[in-house]
């Protein structure tokens, strides 16, 4: 007679205890790829706000170039001065320029060629004041001024006559040909004393 099957048989191997496996990644249903990582996944986003400070940053830097080179172009613009037409102009195309350039002062006036004036100006005109007056910039910046007024009347060519021996003579005479006229002749008609008046004296520093 047979002997029933003893279910818990001592030769029988017993189960190995089996190690949990990964789960795979999910795979997307159509390509069979892996599917985008979850939110939780994802590293904090300080890539992104690094990229959003630098282009904070490269905007101001923009502007500031931008403006810089409207400022160029604005004092590109101011150069010479601005010509208006005079009232009851004088339609007068040739005359001369009277520079007068002492220790002191300087003296810009232009006339036609009878001698009548169109146009004059003054360091105190300008808006110089003391020892300011008999610098050479402020000799530079009448003759932009008397040039203004006399081109107002449609000047274009001059002859210039300088007299003195300050230090804004030849300032001066620059000015007048960088606004745009024409300078025919440049006289210096300073007057040299025969024996006259006695000078003043020597000073004493």
């Amino acid at each position: 007679m047979a002997e029933p099957e003893n279910p818990t048989n001592p030769s029988s191997e017993e189960p190995k205890a089996t190690e949990p496996k990964s789960a795979p990644a999910p795979t997307d249903s159509r390509e069979g790829t892996p599917a985008p990582a979850s939110k939780t996944d994802t590293p904090p986003k300080a890539f992104g706000a690094k990229k959003a400070a630098k282009q904070k940053k490269e905007q101001p830097a923009a502007a500031s170039a931008a403006a810089s080179e409207n400022l160029s172009l604005s004092s590109d613009d101011v150069e010479k001065p601005k010509i208006v037409k005079a009232k009851g102009s004088k339609n007068v195309h040739s005359g001369v320029a009277h520079v007068l350039s002492t220790f002191n002062n300087t003296i810009v006036t232009i006339t036609d060629m009878k001698g009548n004036v169109i146009g004059w100006s003054s360091a105190g005109k300008v808006g110089f004041k003391g020892s300011r007056k008999s610098t050479a910039y402020a000799a530079q910046m009448v003759a932009q001024d008397a040039s203004r007024q006399a081109m107002g009347h449609g000047l274009k060519e001059v002859e210039v006559l300088v007299r003195g021996p300050g230090a804004g003579r030849e300032s001066a005479v620059r000015a007048l040909q960088a606004v745009g006229l024409d300078l025919t002749v440049i006289r210096d008609v300073t007057p040299v004393p025969h024996n006259g008046c006695r000078p003043p004296k020597q000073r004493r520093v």
